[in-house]
C-alpha cells in the first residue's frame, strides 16, 4: 500500500509542475526538466544509500554530474531567452523526489512479491483506483466528469482503453527495468528520453535556440550514454564475479568428495 500511495503522489506531483511551468513560460520546458533531472539524480543517490543500502560507484557519480551540469547549461540559456521559470524548477525538484521514492520502493518491495512484476503492477493499479477516488472528490473533478460531453461516446472510451493498455504496459516495463537494473539507472534513462523529446520538439516547432543550448543537450545525452556504458561494464563484472564464485564452490565440492568416501 505504501508503494501505491507513492505512485499516486508521483502522478499528482508530476502533473502540477507541468501545469505551473506551462503557465509561467508557455515555451519549452527545459527549466522543468532541469529541476526534475537534478532532483531525481540527487534523490536517487541519497535514498538508494539510505533505504536500499546501495552505494554508487565514482564513475557513475561522475556521469550523473555531467548530466546535471548539462541541464544547468540549458537553464542558463532559458534565462537568457527570457523563458526561465524558477517556479517550474522548484516544482520539478519537488516532483522528482516522489518519482525517485517510487522507483526505490519498487525495488524494495519486489522481493516481497517473489519478484513478480506482473503482480506488483496489478496491485498498484488496483490500489490506485481506490486511492484516487478521494482526490477526485476533494478536487471537485467528479462534477466535471459527470458533465463531460463525451462521457457516453464509444470512440472516447476506445481511446481511453487503448491508453490504459499502453499505460499498464509502460508500468510493467518500468518495474522490469528497475528489477534488472537499479532505480538510478531507470531515472537516468528517463532523463535521456526527456532530453531527446525536448530536442525533437524544438526541431519540430522550429524554435530558435543558442549554440550553448544545443551543446547542453548534447552534454546530457553524452553523459547518459557514458552512464549506460559504465553500468554495462559494472553489471558484466558482477556477472563474471558471480560465475567465478559458483565455479569455485563447485570445485571445492568436488575436491571434498574423495575425502568423505
Amino acid at each position: 500500500m505504501s508503494l501505491s500511495i507513492l505512485q499516486c503522489g508521483r502522478c499528482t506531483s508530476k502533473s502540477l509542475p507541468s501545469l505551473q511551468c506551462g503557465r509561467c513560460t508557455g515555451k519549452s520546458q527545459s527549466s522543468l526538466q532541469c529541476g526534475r533531472c537534478t532532483g531525481k539524480s540527487l534523490s536517487n543517490l541519497v535514498f538508494s544509500y539510505l533505504i536500499l543500502k546501495q552505494a554508487t560507484s565514482c564513475k557513475s557519480l561522475a556521469c550523473c554530474g555531467v548530466i546535471i551540469a548539462g541541464f544547468f547549461l540549458g537553464v542558463d540559456q532559458e534565462g537568457a531567452a527570457g523563458s526561465l521559470s524558477v517556479v517550474g524548477v522548484l516544482f520539478g525538484v519537488a516532483a522528482s523526489a516522489s518519482v525517485a521514492m517510487n522507483s526505490i520502493f519498487t525495488k524494495k518491495v519486489l522481493p516481497l512479491l517473489d519478484n513478480n512484476v506482473w503482480r506488483l503492477t496489478y496491485y498498484n493499479n488496483l490500489n490506485a483506483v481506490v486511492l484516487f477516488m478521494p482526490l477526485m472528490l476533494l478536487s471537485g473533478e467528479v462534477p466535471e466528469v459527470m458533465h463531460f460531453p463525451k462521457i457516453w461516446d464509444s470512440t472516447f472510451w476506445l481511446y481511453m482503453n487503448v491508453g490504459g493498455i499502453f499505460g499498464f504496459a509502460i508500468g510493467y516495463v518500468t518495474g522490469l527495468q528497475i528489477q534488472v537494473t537499479s532505480p538510478l539507472t531507470h531515472n537516468i534513462s528517463g532523463t535521456a528520453k526527456a532530453c531527446a523529446q525536448t530536442v525533437i520538439a524544438c526541431l519540430y516547432f522550429q524554435d530558435s535556440k543558442p549554440l550553448l543550448w544545443w551543446t547542453s543537450n548534447a552534454v546530457v545525452l553524452g553523459g547518459s550514454g557514458a552512464y549506460s556504458e559504465v553500468k554495462r561494464s559494472e553489471m558484466k563484472q558482477q556477472h563474471q564475479d558471480a560465475l567465478s564464485k559458483v565455479a569455485k564452490n563447485v570445485e571445492e565440492g568436488d575436491s571434498e568428495k574423495p575425502l568423505k568416501s
